[in-house]
């Protein structure tokens, strides 16, 4: 957690301590991921059972808590899940790079580049559709330009070299984050109707 601030404000420097820590992925998930992870997961349980979804003018679609709970076990899940993918693939595509990092490395690196994303997730206690999908939106652009930023140091490669794996690393992000969006929508907009 000790990143987020840097994260934020300097991303370049901070980019280049996280690069000259030696973060082990299980200190990485605990002290980061796994917090940072949960800030979307409980705000969208408090804003989808207390306010309810709201797409326009229409009724807020409130959700029974105990629905909640399991939709938000599931999203939590897919967060989870969502960061570890990215971390196989930067591994993954580092493959052909002299100073290929190790996979934990590469794990610690796509949670704090992550991070934007999971903050963003306040936004669900108070669940309005344009909302979520206006703050997710500059969530994604943040995250890109901390990827950008990041991937040249983090492989001791050159800007240009580096905008060629970040434009593919966010190509393939996108693709997972509109899969979880997807299963998110549908969890928390339609899943009072499943687990009802």
């Amino acid at each position: 957690m000790n990143h987020v601030w840097g994260l934020m404000s300097h991303p370049e420097r901070e980019m280049q301590s996280i690069k000259q820590e030696n973060e082990t992925v299980s200190h990485h998930y605990t002290h980061h991921v796994l917090l940072m992870a949960a800030v979307p997961v409980l705000c969208t349980f408090i804003g989808t059972t207390q306010f309810g979804w709201r797409f326009g003018n229409d009724i807020a679609v409130k959700l029974m808590p105990s629905t909640a709970l399991v939709m938000a076990v599931v999203f939590y899940a897919l967060i989870l899940a969502g960061v570890a993918l990215m971390g196989r693939v930067i591994w993954w595509m580092a493959r052909y790079y002299p100073d290929r990092p190790a996979f934990k490395r590469c794990m610690v690196f796509a949670g704090y580049v992550a991070t934007p994303l999971m903050l963003s997730g306040v936004v669900g206690l108070w669940p309005v559709v344009w909302l979520c999908a206006l703050i997710g939106t500059v969530a994604l652009f943040y995250t890109g330009y901390l990827l950008y930023v990041g991937i040249p140091a983090f492989l001791n490669i050159s800007k240009s070299e580096g905008i060629n794996f970040s434009s593919s690393t966010l190509a393939i992000g996108i693709l997972v984050l509109e899969v979880l969006l997807a299963i998110t929508v549908l969890l928390w907009g339609y899943g009072y109707r499943l687990f009802s």
